[in-house]
């Protein structure tokens, strides 16, 4: 048997595409596709601030681990923020970036980092990439958004837990051990059935009085300003729908003072390479007898999740954020029978519509020894705070008391 070699690629195109999808998975994320087409139209490349760093395991010639590695020039684009940690450095004299950092770019969605069939190779591979930042001198090594197999790994190695928030829509007894199932007691989280929302309005009778009140008055403004909605997935989206969905998304990031991430140029090629996990939430409305697109939003369908990504519009009207981000979202997971709903980073607004809180998780390694103290203390910390926002989300959550009946009043 010839002995485990790991390498540095300075391109993902340099490893195996099929070795590295046996090992990523279906999630459309990790595919060597997307992590290409974010390399290869500049999304993720040098200029951008994200140079490639790719670590690949091979024993007997296979390919047995791998991992999407990049160094930065910046932190944007992760959605774990650590820019306090970035200007302690700098105020003390020391320079924090380049950093190298785990993830898939410009995408808070859980998954495999150290992609790996077995225990052994993700250790290698944590090993690899440890080895890699005290060669490159770089501040810190971070991690973002691992699976639980990945977390034990980068526990047993010393990286320091981090934790946030997300919130997820559960399609009714779909939820994990130990998240809130709709109109469930807390001390029955976790413990539907399996049973799924035969439609919307099966899920809105969960929710208490004001909350599904407040739902359906968002819907009814969205439908009497005379708007319509069309899904359309894979080679269904055209490439004038692509157009115009760039133009809501580029919109939108400009209205908040930001350059767009990515260029249509990634969409295009990305829906051409993997064009069966992509849903375009379309809004329409009629205007002297012409049907024109006003809202859209871009979800992710893969696997027994849908992930909501971009979302924009041409028009303002009451209610229609909600109703393109969220709503015709959960109405296609119900349609499709598709477990959970990731509405995206941050939002407590989300929990009013139905979307309930879920603990998100990250590694972080730094290489002052005296910072890194003082960055674990924080950690111990903003953990207890972390838990305790749960619990008060949970408190707050829209749903009926256990045991009252469907469209009860509460």
């Amino acid at each position: 048997m010839l002995p485990q070699q790991v390498e540095v690629h300075d391109s993902i195109a340099g490893i195996d595409a099929h070795a590295w999808n046996r090992l990523a998975g279906e999630q459309l994320f990790l595919r060597h596709e997307f992590l290409h087409a974010l390399e290869a139209t500049g999304c993720a490349a040098p200029a951008a601030g994200w140079t490639p760093r790719f670590l690949s395991v091979h024993r007997d010639g296979a390919l047995t681990g791998a991992m999407p590695l990049y160094l930065k020039d910046h932190s944007y684009g992760e959605y774990v923020f650590d820019w306090a940690w970035a200007d302690a450095y700098g105020r003390a004299g020391m320079r924090y970036f380049p950093k190298l950092l785990c993830a898939v770019p410009f995408t808070p969605v859980g998954g495999a980092r150290l992609l790996a069939a077995t225990d052994a190779d993700r250790s290698v591979l944590v090993a690899g990439a440890l080895a890699l930042a005290e060669r490159l001198e770089v501040s810190s090594l971070h991690l973002l958004y691992p699976g639980p197999a990945d977390r034990a790994a980068l526990s047993a190695a010393g990286l320091m837990a981090r934790q946030g928030v997300q919130f997820h829509w559960h399609n009714r007894g779909c939820a994990p051990a130990g998240q809130l199932v709709p109109g469930a007691a807390s001390d029955e989280a976790g413990a539907g059935d399996g049973s799924r929302y035969p439609d919307f309005d099966a899920f809105l009778a969960t929710m208490n009085h004001d909350k599904r009140k407040k739902v359906k008055q968002e819907r009814r403004k969205v439908r009497e300003a005379g708007i319509t909605y069309r899904w359309k997935r894979g080679t269904d989206i055209t490439e004038g729908d692509w157009a115009f969905f760039y133009r809501c998304y580029a919109d939108t990031y400009r209205r908040h003072g930001h350059t767009p991430y990515l260029s249509l140029e990634f969409f295009l090629r990305v829906a051409q390479a993997l064009p069966d996990h992509f849903v375009l939430i379309l809004g329409e409305r009629s205007d002297a007898g012409r049907v024109q697109p006003v809202a859209c939003a871009l979800d992710v369908h893969s696997g027994d999740r849908v992930y909501g990504r971009y979302w924009g519009g041409t028009e303002w009207h009451s209610g229609l954020h909600f109703e393109t981000c969220y709503y015709q979202s959960i109405e296609y997971c119900i349609a499709n029978g598709v477990s959970v709903f990731e509405g995206g980073a941050q939002g407590e607004h989300k929990l009013a519509r139905g979307l309930t809180p879920v603990v998100t998780h990250s590694a972080h390694w730094l290489a002052h020894p005296q910072f890194a103290r003082a960055v674990e203390d924080f950690l111990a910390r903003e953990a207890r705070g972390i838990a305790h926002y749960v619990d008060e989300l949970n408190e707050h959550a829209p749903f009926r008391a256990a045991g009252a009946p469907p469209g009860a009043d509460t």
